[in-house]
């Protein structure tokens, strides 16, 4: 079996452009998608707060 860790020393390879723009969009929608979940979600902590420091004023 070989030793991976003798890769390590070695230069990097140039990733084909069609792999990097499609890992690139890929990233691009995951980040759309999780700023659309929080856009849309309750932000628990947020809420917790509000209530606990309503309750306190009363």
């Amino acid at each position: 079996m070989e030793n991976p860790f003798t890769k390590i020393d070695r230069p990097l390879k140039e990733v084909p452009k069609e792999l990097k723009a499609k890992v690139m969009s890929d990233i691009a929608m995951a980040k759309l998608i999780m700023e659309l979940a929080a856009l849309f979600s309750y932000n628990i902590g947020h809420v917790i707060e509000t209530v606990i420091s309503k309750r306190d004023k009363k």
